[in-house]
């Protein structure tokens, strides 16, 4: 394309884009805001600007040329897209989740999702799924050469692969069938703790379980060469509110102990790398999930690497040693209020897990968190992928991510994050001895505070529960899901909305117990283009807690019902009148009186204000209009 002489006389025109001219213009801005003065060096003005994630990752405000990532997409260790370029789609694995405990509901609701975009099947069996005994009812019907199945049974995995594994050879499929039997004992002791493993698993030791893992795979070694024995499933870090360099570094220790017993037993390292298949969590945070994919595998190029003093396992190497990534929306990020809202998070979670290369993909159903999902719910949950796939042609696009400084930075920070991680958990012994002695564990329960935090005050928002609540909505219905037992050792299992939600039950129950919402009087100040703004933020917050707003001028707080009341105004009129209105409010019985704002004013007892710690100012209204914890 030739560019027109005018527009290169307009480029011409203004000066070259310069890092230095850049941070003289942004140091200008802080010093009006307080955050930099006339001595602040220019080299020190970006880290003003630079956050950390919630486990540590550093995010620059401004990224440059220097931060692209070198190599050519689809090239192992696949860091840059799953395909060269001219080689086609690249797509991804539809993998479907399905834990009904009635193996024939399974089973239609298994055959209508292969039969309208779905590819391959996650199924749970046990305690949270079908039994084992009626794999093969559940399965029937489906063609297991065209459709991997992947196993999820907790410690009864071996039954569970037994019973796969005869049913492919008596169907005469074992060397077209695909799939992963599921062993991941190092998973289960993440889940159960080492006192409730040896129940839990069936295996007297973790050892004993890593040994049968092994002897799984070198069975598919030799006789299914399509499934996969190991699925290191990351999940349980991120359930537990880990942070995605926690995850990844948990996954690439776990990943490190399979292959050690997998080459104890016998298989060669190329065998050990085929059997293994990582699971991880994606959510609403597009970009860094993105990088979490990309960095998973730049991690465990970095493991073939190692294991391969030849230096065969780096950018040269076979397709069996490049990671295998199933990645699964967030379950911790899905809510149980507003659960429609949830069709956006995993759209949003989708489309990262195809941009960050995942070669496969499973959406949750956005009815997750209420029960057992519907027709519907699996239905939507399929066809977010089939839209990605084939409407927005996401699939088209060698690399999509590729030339974002951002993405490629963000990758670097991760992986160098994980890495710290995971070289800490070899440090401690492993994979089984860092979860053993709590080492993990603490990790993440720092992680999960600083975020929890973040959700409390709102700057990390929830919408529909912590913002924009609806509390006239009607949940759907839905048989409840079964859960498995969680012995008191394991990592807990969180959700980023459960604060809020707990409140929103308190609120309800009383207004269920009592016949009306517990109330929170807006009292306004001035005209509605002065007060409307705080009043509208103030009703937001209250609401997140269930808690119901009525506005009005002081003056009317006797007759609204309600025993709180928040001051809305401009800080001028706070000024001239909020000791008077605060007054009028003592007189007409409020309890308590809050202000939307800050400063200090005669009457008034506290504040609720952009970045206030919202779940206790609701903990502590709900308790002032006597809601029974």
């Amino acid at each position: 394309m030739t560019v027109p002489p005018e527009e290169l006389e307009l480029a011409a025109a203004f000066p070259p884009a310069e890092r230095d001219r850049w941070r003289e213009m942004v140091k200008g801005v802080l010093r009006k805001s307080g955050a930099a003065d006339e001595d602040t060096p220019l080299e020190e003005i970006e880290g003003l600007l630079t956050r950390d994630s919630h486990d540590g990752v550093p995010v620059a405000a401004l990224y440059t040329r220097d931060d692209s990532a070198p190599g050519r997409p689809g090239l192992a260790p696949r860091l840059r897209g799953v395909r060269p370029e001219g080689e086609g789609l690249a797509g991804w694995d539809v993998r479907q989740r399905h834990a009904h405990p009635d193996p024939a509901v399974t089973r239609e609701a298994i055959l209508a999702d292969l039969e309208n975009g779905a590819t391959s099947v996650w199924l749970e069996l046990g305690e949270t799924g079908p039994p084992v005994a009626a794999l093969a009812e559940v399965l029937r019907g489906v063609h297991l050469d065209l459709a991997p199945v992947v196993l999820d049974a907790g410690g009864r995995t071996r039954e569970a692969a037994e019973a796969l594994l005869a049913l492919v050879t008596e169907r005469g499929q074992a060397a077209r069938a695909a799939g992963n039997l599921g062993a991941d004992p190092l998973g289960l002791l993440a889940r159960t703790g080492a006192e409730g493993f040896a129940q839990a698993s069936g295996e007297p030791s973790v050892e004993a379980a890593l040994e049968s893992a092994a002897a799984l795979a070198a069975r598919c070694a030799r006789e299914f060469p399509g499934i996969r024995a190991v699925t290191v499933d990351a999940t349980p870090f991120h359930d537990a509110g880990g942070g995605d360099a926690e995850e990844l570094g948990g996954a690439i220790a776990a990943g490190v102990a399979y292959l050690r017993a997998l080459t104890a037993a016998g298989l060669t390292l190329d065998e050990a790398f085929g059997q293994l298949e990582f699971r991880v969590a994606v959510n609403a945070d597009q970009f860094m999930s993105i990088a979490k994919l990309r960095a998973a595998r730049r991690l465990w190029a970095r493991v073939a690497e190692v294991c391969d003093s030849s230096g065969a396992a780096g950018e040269g190497a076979g397709e069996t040693r490049v990671a295998l990534l199933h990645a699964v929306t967030s379950a911790a990020m899905m809510t149980r209020r507003d659960p429609w809202v949830n069709m956006l998070r995993t759209t949003v979670a989708t489309f990262a897990a195809g941009v960050g290369g995942a070669d496969a993909v499973t959406v949750q159903p956005f009815d997750l968190r209420i029960g057992l999902p519907d027709g519907f719910a699996r239905r939507i949950a399929r066809n977010t992928q089939t839209l990605l796939l084939e409407e927005s042609s996401l699939a088209r696009v060698v690399d999509p991510a590729g030339g974002s400084w951002y993405v490629e930075r963000l990758t670097e920070e991760l992986a160098r994050a994980a890495w710290d991680r995971f070289t800490e958990i070899e440090r401690a012994g492993g994979a089984a001895a860092a979860l053993e002695s709590g080492l993990v564990a603490e990790r993440i329960a720092a992680t999960w505070e600083r975020r929890r935090r973040d959700i409390a005050r709102r700057t990390a928002p929830l919408t529909g529960v912590s913002e924009y609540p609806n509390l006239a909505e009607r949940l759907p219905e839905r048989p409840a899901a079964p859960e498995a037992p969680r012995p008191a050792g394991g990592l807990p299992v969180v959700r980023y909305a459960q604060d809020f939600e707990a409140l929103r039950d308190r609120a309800d129950a009383h207004a269920e117990a009592t016949g009306t919402r517990p109330r929170v009087y807006l009292a306004t100040l001035g005209p509605a283009a002065v007060h409307t703004a705080r009043a509208s933020f103030a009703a937001n917050l209250f609401q997140a807690g269930g808690i119901e707003t009525v506005a009005g001028e002081p003056g009317g707080f006797a007759s609204s019902g309600a025993a709180v009341a928040c001051l809305c105004s401009s800080d001028r009129l706070y000024g001239e009148q909020a000791a008077e209105a605060a007054r009028t409010l003592r007189e007409a019985g409020a309890v308590k009186v809050w202000l939307a704002g800050k400063g200090t004013y005669e009457g008034v007892d506290a504040h609720v204000y952009a970045g206030c710690d919202a779940v206790a100012v609701l903990e502590t209204t709900l308790d002032d209009l006597g809601v029974n914890r």
